[in-house]
């Protein structure tokens, strides 16, 4: 393999679908069914033409490019990640592991080489939640967990609706089932990703291993109260949102220390209604996002802030809803195909560590269904979802590599 001109291909492509944002110039922003979800996904339709394979966009809004095999029956190995982005993330979370698995079609064509097997590169929608606060949607479509009524249930901050969204992006929400593909279809899926996280640069590690995806509970808090004037509500006379949800907010970080095992906690989002500087809100909506290796842990967590609403509404005479927004149990990885990256690090002299992943990713939804395995390479200062996002193209050339020996000795 000559990582030289692999580095040179993916930096290309990952530079070019950063363009594709609508924050120019303060990180990228690239939300799913936007125009600039659709000018990536052309794009990536075209490079994977460009690449020899046969490239299609589904109903869900998914683009896939296949390399055909010598037998197109047998269940295919499939790599990839997803193109969506946060708001005002960096340019290498999710389309990195897209480009490299397209970089590895090019290079078994570049050999004119052919699998045994379809190679399947993967490029899903709407991994990240943050429009609507759902996420995996496209990996969920194509294991066919998605329905159009289902659409219709989420929305984004401007009220619009996934099923809404995917009808200006030209979808027919009523055609995701077509998107689904049939069982016993996909033998492996292997995904490359960064870490997002300070461990493997701050051990001078090349990749990451991924032994387990935590698991994920996500919910919308509501606390409510009465409105009232800001100046003349004594204090012991307020039933202020507020009030309560920030006592509960406060202790959340604490809660997760305590559970320990890598246990985390985020409040990322508080919205107050009506939201005057002089008025007493009537209401409190905050995003909470809770991730844990132990299922058990996870649920204690959860229930033990729920136990803290229930306290402090009690006490200031409000009450609260928490509406479930993604709950998805933690996952092992394969280990079949964890030996195989070992084997592959250690004879082209790649330093490697296994270790967990502390954020969700697609392979967490498709490892419940297909055998799965991840890939991680370092992310420079440990930062993520943020316009300093950065990763050495030279650590995904030498993942190429490695995803390159396991797929081709699973042929």
């Amino acid at each position: 393999m000559d990582l030289s001109k692999s580095c040179q291909r993916i930096q290309k492509d990952i530079e070019a679908l950063a363009r594709f944002t609508s924050t120019p110039g303060e990180g990228c922003t690239r939300l799913p069914f936007t125009p600039q979800a659709r000018q990536a996904a052309d794009y990536l339709r075209a490079a994977m033409q460009d690449a020899g394979l046969s490239a299609h966009e589904d109903a869900a809004g998914n683009v896939f490019g296949v390399l055909p095999g010598q037998s197109p029956d047998r269940p295919c190995v499939m790599s990839g990640s997803h193109f969506d982005t946060v708001f005002n993330g960096g340019a290498f979370d999710g389309p990195a592991g897209v480009i490299c698995a397209l970089e590895l079609a090019r290079i078994l064509r570049d050999e004119g080489r052919t699998l045994p097997m379809d190679y399947v590169v993967s490029a899903f929608m709407d991994e990240e939640g943050c429009r609507f606060g759902t996420g995996y949607f496209g990996s969920r479509s194509m294991l066919g967990q998605m329905t159009a009524d289902e659409c219709k249930n989420f929305a984004d901050r401007d009220d619009i609706t996934v099923y809404d969204a995917m009808k200006s992006y030209r979808l027919t929400p009523e055609k995701l089932p077509e998107a689904a593909w049939k069982p016993g279809s996909i033998g492996h899926f292997i995904e490359l990703h960064i870490e997002q996280g300070p461990v493997l640069v701050s051990q001078n590690v090349d990749i990451g291993l991924v032994d387990c995806i935590v698991g994920i509970k996500r919910f919308m808090v509501s606390v409510f109260g009465q409105a009232n004037h800001a100046g003349t509500t004594p204090m012991n006379m307020r039933h202020d949102p507020m009030e309560m949800a920030s006592r509960v907010i406060s202790k959340i970080g604490d809660t997760a220390r305590a559970a320990g095992g890598g246990t985390v906690a985020t409040v990322g989002f508080v919205k107050a209604e009506p939201g005057g500087m002089n008025v007493i809100a009537n209401r409190v909506d905050f995003t909470l996002d809770i991730r844990a290796v132990d299922p058990q842990v996870l649920a204690s967590v959860v229930g033990q802030i729920e136990q803290m609403l229930r306290e402090e509404t009690a006490r200031c005479g409000g009450s609260y809803h928490m509406e479930p927004k993604l709950d998805v149990a933690p996952l092992q990885m394969s280990g079949e195909l964890l030996a195989r990256f070992e084997a592959s690090c250690r004879a082209h002299g790649y330093s490697c560590l296994h270790m967990p992943s502390g954020a969700g990713h697609d392979a967490l939804a498709i490892g419940r269904v297909y055998d799965t395995a991840m890939l991680f390479v370092p992310s420079r200062d440990g930062k993520s979802h943020c316009p300093e996002e950065w990763t050495d193209y030279s650590y995904f050339a030498k993942a190429v590599q490695v995803l390159y020996d396991v797929i081709t000795a699973l042929a």
